[in-house]
């Protein structure tokens, strides 16, 4: 109505609010995603950025959500740990008042349901009938049958709400909250969040994805593969920070030819302690590997002998082979201080496959190519960051929802594209 730039693009139509966001929400919904990559291949066909090659990182937004209305995942755990308790030992003093009622035949306790429980609690107050009773059992009994299966299926939908997650904003069940570093003090503060992951190239976004886990580790698989969806190939070359630097994404990235400049968590200690090995006696690199009998040389000269095998799954479950080491006799070391050997002296738990990632890894990121491309990523996608949250004004989302909240990035990153390429 007042803006002539705004009457010129909609041809003097003058959709209401509702309207716009119909649009947004029903129209944008399945295509948004296919309408950026369609900008992005526009600009790599005029030259403006290179599609295969991508710096990789992540930022915290708030989610447009009452960041006191929150569910954790450890309170409920916590509390069904206390039902379970409170029921055994109701169960127990039902034993020591009418075992022969009762029965032999005891319950599990743990992690019960709402039906177990409701089944448990009559059949504790039926061994009970007749019997001279604590007054203050018979109200924990009482208060267990009309409370403990409700909160139960309570808690088993919320749990259902969390899935893997830690926690979640009941006014945007999609939200996360995450620690977020906004204040000058560097005083970090919980607020429903969500992980927002960019791949850019010249400062351009090549790549978005949205996601509710705080941890970066766990983002870079399901990013580069929405990234095949869109593009039908992954990168081939790919810089990241040591956020990433996991087995799973290495192997992920290795196994689609993804040339990996990715730090690993020690890096940059590694590079600033290879002139100093006396201060970092712990550090596996300083340890010497005797590969023909399968053993490490601690510092003072002692051998480490191979110990066993093992596996573990990651969150994701992400399988890891670790290979075992212990020394026969750390007592009276002079270097126990630095190494802290524990009380059947040093064991270590080597993963061989991670060992040769982050190998790989390194020669990469010290070679001339690899310090550029260090010194490229915080240049390149850290402004796209900088734009977005403080000069767009956009630290916190203004719609709700994983679904919603990916349609606004998706017209956010869309328009850094297009205005950085009039520019």
């Amino acid at each position: 109505r007042e803006n002539i730039v705004y009457m010129w693009l909609a041809g003097m139509q003058r959709p209401d609010h509702h309207t716009i966001n119909r649009f947004r929400s029903e129209r944008l919904r399945d295509v948004i995603g296919q309408i950026f990559a369609q900008v992005v291949l526009l600009l790599h066909e005029e030259g403006l950025l290179d599609i295969k090659e991508v710096y990789t990182d992540g930022t915290k937004i708030e989610a447009n959500a009452n960041r006191y209305t929150f569910v954790w995942g450890k309170a409920i755990k916590k509390n069904k740990e206390r039902i379970s308790k409170q029921l055994k030992e109701l169960w127990e003093y039902a034993g020591s008042v009418a075992s022969a009622e009762l029965g032999s035949q005891e319950p599990d306790f743990v992690n019960p349901t709402a039906e177990k429980v409701t089944q448990t609690v009559e059949k504790i107050n039926q061994a009970l009938e007749g019997k001279q009773v604590d007054k203050k059992v018979k109200q924990k009994l009482n208060y267990a049958r009309k409370n403990w299966p409700v909160k139960l299926e309570e808690y088993a939908q919320k749990e259902e709400v969390l899935g893997d997650r830690n926690s979640y904003s009941k006014t945007d069940p999609d939200a996360t909250f995450m620690r977020m570093k906004e204040d000058h003090m560097k005083n970090g503060q919980l607020k429903p969040a969500y992980n927002l992951q960019l791949s850019t190239h010249g400062q351009f976004v090549v790549n978005y994805s949205i996601h509710p886990n705080p941890n970066d580790t766990l983002t870079l698989k399901p990013h580069l593969e929405l990234y095949q969806s869109r593009y039908g190939f992954y990168p081939s070359v790919c810089t990241a920070d040591a956020g990433y630097g996991s087995e799973e994404n290495y192997s992920y990235l290795e196994e689609n030819s993804i040339e990996a400049f990715v730090k690993y968590g020690l890096f940059h200690k590694e590079l600033s302690q290879e002139s100093k090995p006396n201060r970092t006696i712990g550090l596996l690199e300083n340890l010497y590997y005797d590969s023909e009998k399968d053993r490490y040389i601690c510092p003072m000269g002692q051998p480490m002998e191979a110990s066993g095998k093992s596996t573990r799954k990651t969150s994701t479950g992400f399988e890891q082979q670790l290979h075992h080491y212990r020394a026969k006799n750390c007592i009276g070391c002079p270097l126990a201080a630095s190494c802290k050997p524990g009380k059947d002296g040093k064991v270590l738990q080597i993963n061989r496959q991670l060992q040769l990632h982050k190998a790989r890894a390194k020669s990469l990121l010290t070679s001339e190519e690899g310090k550029q491309k260090r010194k490229q990523r915080a240049t390149d996608v850290e402004p796209v960051f900088g734009n977005l949250k403080f000069n767009k004004g956009r630290g916190r989302f203004m719609l709700r929802g994983k679904e919603k909240v990916a349609i606004e990035t998706g017209l956010l990153v869309i328009a850094h594209n297009l205005a950085k390429m009039v520019r």
